[in-house]
């Protein structure tokens, strides 16, 4: 009976295969494989017993059902998946697991399985790139409200704020793709690291596993490949959903009613907001995205924990590693699939992002028109303060900004009228935000 929210509501299924059960059981055997192919290489062992362990390495042959079966007798996971490897093999299998401990197979195990899933998190992370980059370029001269500390800002445009987020995920795959090879690596060189196990060849014997298997191996371990590169893929995995939770909190905020600037789809035809006021739209996805980033962000701490162990190893890491490795994989790809959803389909507002500048009463401008009258030689400091005073009775008074600047004599000593309207129209306060956006294109597109 499931029980874990992964087995039934979240994750992609493709994902989650790479981490159930068969799959796990299928890259134990490949390695065992492997190992087996390489001593034959290396005249250890007939050649044809390798092709016999290679052709029974199989979860066809080899099946979860058995394997259980075994471990419930003997209480040793590995042992029991080489007991019933051996057992499809016939005289073959006196060679099956030889010099090997545990962690090599596990190890390297779990770096064809990392390797594989964080090769789908990268894919996730392309796509969102694209789609962020779509809207900056869209929407490269949509001018909306800028904010600070939740309060009226200046200016800014909806494309900058896209190429924002589009840059922090394209910084995401960079560190990604350099931390991958580093990440995914095996070891085969026996109970404490030393090879003793494998004999005079045990260098070698691990080079043709890694080689035949496509990932890098541990220059020096222990009986464990360094847990620092597991806590390095956490961190990068938890850095990623951190991002997706703040650009799924920016939708959410500007998707409040009195806001409207942007909201998720909804299908008004069937889709249900909620169980008793009908009329609701709410950001759901982004609100889910939020909250499995958290549940990503809380197995950091397993995972630093995980490489502080006794002399070559202990145990204490396993049964932490066991959810720490597929649920973090799993559940990013998760929310990387639904922020490109949200993203992709986002209905973005620009009459009421015109309607929210105007509101403002000018307040927006406030800094356009200090530094005009600094432009126009009065004081910074003495323009700033004036600016402040003259906004502070315009609040006071419910009162447009230009309106109080009009009749204002020392503002009019600096500033024709005809400066006052250049000065607060939001039009002309955007800075080089659409060329900051255009080169934020320009990368996404020499990417692809």
């Amino acid at each position: 009976m499931p029980v874990s929210p992964l087995e039934f509501r979240y994750g992609r299924p493709e994902t989650k295969a790479i981490f159930d059960e068969r799959n796990r059981l299928q890259r134990l055997l490949d390695v065992e494989a492997a190992l087996a192919r390489a001593h034959a290489k290396l005249g250890h062992i007939p050649q044809s017993d390798a092709d016999i362990i290679t052709k029974a390495a199989d979860v066809r042959y080899v099946t979860v059902e058995r394997v259980k079966e075994i471990e419930d007798e003997i209480h040793h996971d590995i042992m029991a998946v080489v007991k019933a490897l051996t057992e499809q093999c016939g005289s073959a299998g006196r060679y099956i697991h030889m010099g090997a401990t545990s962690n090599d197979i596990i190890d390297t195990a779990n770096a064809l399985q990392i390797k594989e899933g964080l090769e789908i998190v990268l894919d996730g992370l392309k796509e969102l790139h694209k789609t962020l980059c779509t809207l900056a370029e869209r929407y490269r001269n949509t001018i909306m409200l800028g904010r600070t500390h939740g309060q009226y800002a200046v200016p800014v445009t909806f494309g900058l704020k896209m190429a924002v987020f589009a840059e922090e995920i394209y910084r995401h795959i960079i560190r990604l793709e350099a931390a991958l090879p580093r990440i995914a690596v095996g070891k085969m060189m026996g109970a404490v690291g030393t090879g003793a196990s494998y004999g005079k060849d045990a260098l070698k014997i691990q080079e043709l596993v890694m080689q035949e298997l496509g990932i890098e191996s541990e220059t020096a371990a222990t009986q464990l490949v360094g847990r620092d590169r597991y806590a390095e893929m956490v961190s990068i995995l938890v850095n990623i959903a951190t991002s997706l939770e703040k650009f799924a909190t920016e939708v959410r905020n500007l998707q409040r009613p009195e806001i409207a600037e942007v909201s998720e789809a909804f299908d008004s035809k069937k889709q249900v907001g909620s169980s008793t006021m009908a009329h609701k739209r709410n950001p759901i996805t982004a609100e889910n995205i939020c909250g499995l980033a958290r549940i990503i962000r809380s197995f950091i701490i397993p995972a630093y924990e995980d490489n502080v162990l006794w002399h070559e190893r202990d145990l204490t890491n396993s049964s932490a590693e066991r959810f720490v490795i597929p649920y973090t994989i799993i559940l990013t790809d998760d929310i990387i699939r639904k922020a490109v959803k949200v993203f992709s389909n986002l209905s973005v507002h620009e009459e009421n992002m015109i309607r929210n500048l105007e509101a403002t009463r000018g307040m927006i401008m406030a800094e356009s028109v200090m530094l005009a009258l600094t432009g126009a030689g009065m004081g910074r400091q003495e323009a700033h303060e004036l600016i402040r005073q003259l906004s502070m009775e315009a609040v006071e008074k419910g009162a447009h900004l230009r309106d109080v600047l009009m009749v204002s004599d020392e503002v009019r000593k600096y500033l024709s009228a005809e400066d006052i309207d250049k000065a607060m129209d939001y039009r002309n306060y955007t800075g080089v935000a659409g060329e900051i956006v255009d080169r934020a294109v320009e990368r996404c597109k020499n990417r692809a």
